[in-house]
């Protein structure tokens, strides 16, 4: 296990962060599969290594927008609640699924759900969390808040604030590396930020995480790191301070 002690030693640039992935990430890109063994493998083997070469204190929110949305359901006549409600759930299969992969990379693992299912995760408790931590564990966050009519960004913020963490690093899946100033897929003329305040994201309304968590963390000081997920190395890239996608402070 990890002696907290070392920390001050740590190469990191963020002794602590949440990593806020979403569900789409973990999905199979060339078949209908929800979760793809191989990528949930290669992100599971990435943490657990930058874990270890870092000594940083690494937490994780998965969405789980590759199995449910609450807005989908929304759409298809089912109330919002009880749709959101279900997508909670599909954030505890991922999260499984993660805890799986990660343990198999012989890194402990704890799962925390907002939800009490006592049967497969630890009810969520700040102090649990943060000792889960401090003992060299990946602590993942799942069921998002417990309530209904949020995205997982917005937990992600939280529960960022409630552990002490030092920044939140946001993964995208979509072949976009940072904020642009339009969407690159479809605009050719987008400027990328290297570093952009959380009031011109507000102002200029960019979309990078929703508008509660943007004010959450702009209200708490909580650094913003925006990047590509899915391109290897990257999260060890950002731990390390290298000048990858966009920060947001």
């Amino acid at each position: 296990m990890t002696n907290p002690a070392n920390f001050n030693e740590s190469p990191a640039r963020w002794k602590r962060v949440i990593i806020k992935m979403s569900g789409e990430a973990l999905a199979s890109s060339s078949s209908e599969e929800t979760i793809d063994a191989e990528v949930v493998d290669r992100l599971a083997g990435e943490i657990a290594s930058a874990r270890e070469m870092f000594q940083v204190e690494i937490a994780l929110v998965v969405g789980g927008g590759n199995i449910w949305r609450g807005t989908t359901g929304e759409h298809a006549g089912i109330e919002r609640s009880t749709s959101d409600t279900m997508g909670m759930l599909a954030t505890v299969i991922n999260a499984l699924a993660l805890q799986e992969a990660l343990e198999r990379h012989n890194q402990p693992t704890r799962v925390l759900s907002a939800l009490s299912m006592a049967e497969v995760a630890e009810p969520y408790i700040r102090r649990r969390a943060i000792r889960h931590l401090e003992k060299g564990r990946v602590v993942v966050f799942a069921a998002g808040m417990g309530n209904p009519y949020f995205t997982t960004d917005t937990p992600a913020a939280l529960r960022a604030a409630e552990i002490g963490a030092e920044a939140i690093l946001k993964g995208t899946h979509s072949g976009v590396d940072g904020v642009y100033t339009a969407d690159p897929r479809v605009d050719p003329t987008a400027k990328k930020f290297e570093e952009i305040a959380f009031m011109d994201v507000i102002s200029k309304d960019l979309r990078v995480m929703d508008l509660t968590a943007i004010t959450f963390c702009k209200d708490n000081n909580l650094p913003i790191l925006v990047f590509d997920l899915m391109n290897s190395g990257n999260i060890e890239r950002a731990l390390r301070g290298e000048a990858i996608g966009t920060l947001i402070r």
